[in-house]
């Protein structure tokens, strides 16, 4: 692991020092910035984000925090004694830091597998749509004519785009949460 302080996390993020930096951290498990200024803490997960083109995610709960959570890819915040700037400007709210590792493995799991199921139903639906559409032209010589009446295309659009988003939203769990938090490999996914 790698620990650095403020001031010297200072002469790190110089331009200079940037690309060794980067190259050092990639050899680290962790690395830890302690008594960092807001200032620092942004320009930290920018540098990541951009230099190594990974997936941020930035946790804190305070005003100091605002400015690195807003840069990460995914910001959490954390409701406590330091008041609820950090909450305002992140994606998901936490009371807890515990709670972050149920956060992370179970619902970023479903809900990764919830929108990826999602994405393939949406493509189903408007293949088989279409496909219906371009063989009735066959059918009718390509006249224009409309195959099914405008209130039935707003039922079919209705039924198929707004039931089955909430009913995979609401119940679609491929894996229990216990077992996800026993085996976080299966976040590998």
């Amino acid at each position: 692991g790698l620990v650095l302080e403020g001031k010297t996390l200072e002469y790190v993020l110089h331009d200079s020092l940037q690309s060794i930096f980067l190259e050092l951290t990639k050899k680290c498990r962790a690395v830890v910035c302690c008594r960092a200024t807001p200032l620092q803490k942004s320009v930290l997960v920018r540098l990541v984000r951009t230099k190594l083109k990974a997936m941020t995610l930035a946790v804190g709960d305070g005003a100091n925090d605002v400015s690195m959570i807003q840069v990460a890819n995914t910001g959490v915040g954390i409701s406590g004694q330091e008041g609820m700037q950090a909450v305002m400007a992140s994606d998901f709210a936490i009371s807890q830091f515990r709670h972050l590792r149920k956060l992370l493995l179970v619902h970023g799991h479903w809900c990764y597998t919830r929108l990826t199921n999602m994405v393939l139903y949406y493509f189903y639906k408007n293949v088989a749509y279409v496909n219906l559409l371009f063989w009735y032209q066959f059918f009718c010589g390509f006249s224009g004519t409309s195959m099914t009446d405008y209130w039935i295309l707003i039922l079919f659009n209705l039924l198929f785009t707004s039931v089955p988003p909430i009913v995979y939203g609401v119940l679609d769990k491929d894996v229990p949460a216990e077992i996800l938090l026993q085996l976080p490999q299966l976040y590998m996914m």
